[in-house]
């Protein structure tokens, strides 16, 4: 039997397949613009906070650094245009 923790990262699992999924088929073909730098970053970031989570604060620390460089290079980005 799986306990709950297994469940909620099965579900986060099947919820980003069906994000991706939907990105793929609505995104439109034309060539999109690379992420930047910071953006990859704040990816790493985030994804880091998700592997490193059984420590609560290292975890969430690296969660919340890696959005708020995302918040900062959406509002860069968006003075850029």
């Amino acid at each position: 039997m799986m306990n709950a923790s297994q469940v909620y990262i099965a579900l986060s699992l099947v919820v980003l397949a069906v994000i991706a999924i939907f990105v793929i088929f609505t995104s439109k073909k034309k060539r999109q613009k690379q992420p930047s730098k910071l953006a990859m970053f704040a990816f790493l970031l985030v994804i880091s906070g998700i592997v490193f989570g059984d420590n609560r604060l290292i975890g969430y620390s690296l969660i919340g650094a890696g959005v708020l460089l995302a918040i900062i290079d959406i509002i860069t980005n968006r003075k850029n245009k």
